[in-house]
């Protein structure tokens, strides 16, 4: 991990609230089957206790990688309203110039990004051909699958 972790508030405040309900009922509800599979008898060929002991150790890990995170972030504010060029919390709107598509994204950082929500990474190819566009700029994108060209049709806060 880096030396600085780029955020917006947002997502400082949901990687806060993800770290205590995995320190709080998440620890809990683990403990508690690591409990009932010890119950079950020989642990050796206990496969709901291996299990168990598996997801603690992926669960404590994660609680270690977001404990790093909070204290190395850097939350960068995000000024509600129009914009002229996008940057790290930007709502870019685009058009996919072959599919005639209209989407929106927004522009986070690394730690935050999950392209299911639309939220991109400044650092991904997509978030880092639109840094510093302007609405009516027009980008290609080159990925694995080929590349495309977007249209920026608009930004705001």
């Amino acid at each position: 991990m880096a030396n600085e972790v780029r955020l917006t508030k947002e997502g400082f405040e949901r990687l806060k609230a993800e770290l205590e309900q995995l320190k709080g009922s998440e620890r809990l509800r683990i403990a508690e089957a690591i409990r009932e599979a010890k119950s079950h008898g020989d642990l050796r060929e206990n496969a709901a206790y291996h299990e168990a002991k598996l997801n603690q150790a992926r669960l404590e890990q994660r609680i270690a990688e977001l404990e790093k995170a909070v204290q190395v972030a850097k939350v960068v504010e995000v000024e509600e309203g129009e914009h002229s060029s996008a940057r790290l919390g930007s709502k870019v709107m685009l058009l996919d110039l072959e599919f005639d598509d209209e989407f929106e994204v927004l522009l986070v950082g690394s730690f935050e990004a999950d392209a299911t929500q639309g939220h991109i990474s400044i650092t991904s190819p997509l978030g880092e051909a639109l840094l510093g566009k302007e609405e009516g700029s027009e980008i290609e994108v080159s990925a694995p699958g080929g590349t495309t060209r977007y249209r920026v049709k608009g930004i705001s806060g």
